[in-house]
């Protein structure tokens, strides 16, 4: 399983995550819109949603005690387009976006979602939004080892239903069915730090091993595409092991649709107890949710050496 990452015949770029990883899969679509064709978020909001601020993150981006000035939000995302920090904002335009928000999260209230459908709305993207099932704050899948309605580690819930045939049914115009048997491709650990832009995954609040799924149609060359999967708070490798890697239900739909899945993965630090990625700015970087952001360039970083 250890190993490297190399390149593949990559065609198209797409990000998806839960949590604390819907907000950094936002970060990478909206800097990157360029590049990175679509979006699935779980249980998130809007981009920049928390402006560099613990306090908002948890009372406005978490909870809606406070309002998360979703109009703030869009105008930061125009302006910061105007100078470049991010890919043009009007990329965002008919992009697809997939957006899942259970009834029984109470971890990221549900108005934080819908501004998350409304910011993309606003700069034209094509949502698509289930927010009617009874699920806890948790990644959605047939493979959870959860109950539907539970919030709780490992955060893998099953309802039931399989939000990632619609998921990438939205972001990839059609899918194939999964791959229900043992899956055909390889699973690669590789360095995280070889990508880290200081040069030590840890100290961005990084597990040392990031994983990739790779399927054999993919090694043999032929044209795949790239989903970069990101778990959420305390879902990491170091915090639950493979848990997410196996039961995402990515993998097994990766296998039958020529999709490479890379899983980087976050871990907990003094500034971040519970792993989770940096959408509020805990590593003291203003940066974060923009180019030149530590670890959102570490994770382009692993997304350009795959698609060469």
């Amino acid at each position: 399983m250890s190993g490297t990452l190399k390149p593949y015949n990559i065609s198209a770029v797409y990000v998806a995550g839960v949590s604390s990883g819907g907000y950094m899969a936002t970060q990478l679509q909206v800097a990157y819109s360029g590049r990175i064709k679509g979006a699935g978020i779980f249980a998130a909001g809007p981009y920049y949603c928390a402006q560099n601020n613990a306090n908002q993150a948890l009372y406005a981006c978490g909870d809606n005690i406070w309002s998360d000035q979703l109009a703030t939000l869009e105008a930061d995302a125009s302006l910061w387009s105007g100078y470049g920090w991010i890919d043009p904002i009007s990329n965002l335009s008919g992009k697809p976006v997939y957006v899942f928000h259970g009834n029984s999260d109470t971890t990221v209230k549900k108005s934080v979602n819908d501004d998350l459908v409304k910011f993309y709305q606003y700069f034209g993207a094509s949502v698509q939004y289930n927010s009617t099932t009874s699920a806890g704050h948790a990644w959605v899948t047939p493979y959870g080892t959860g109950g539907c309605t539970v919030t709780a580690s490992p955060f893998l819930n099953d309802c039931g239903i399989d939000p990632q045939q619609a998921m990438l049914g939205k972001l990839l115009g059609s899918v194939s069915a999964r791959n229900t048997g043992p899956l055909s491709g390889s699973l690669i650990r590789f360095d995280q730090s070889t990508f880290a832009t200081n040069g030590w995954a840890p100290g961005l609040s990084m597990g040392t091993s990031g994983f990739a799924y790779v399927p054999s149609a993919c090694a043999a060359g032929q044209a795949c595409k790239l989903l970069v999967a990101l778990h959420g708070c305390s879902q990491g490798y170091d915090a639950v092991g493979t848990a997410f890697v196996d039961r995402a239900n990515l993998a097994q739909y990766a296998d039958t649709n020529r999709l490479v899945v890379l899983y980087p993965q976050a871990t907990a630090s003094g500034v971040n107890p519970y792993g989770c990625w940096d959408w509020w700015g805990y590593l003291g970087y203003t940066s974060y949710p923009i180019h030149g952001g530590p670890q959102l360039e570490t994770i382009m970083n692993m997304v350009r050496r795959l698609d060469g």
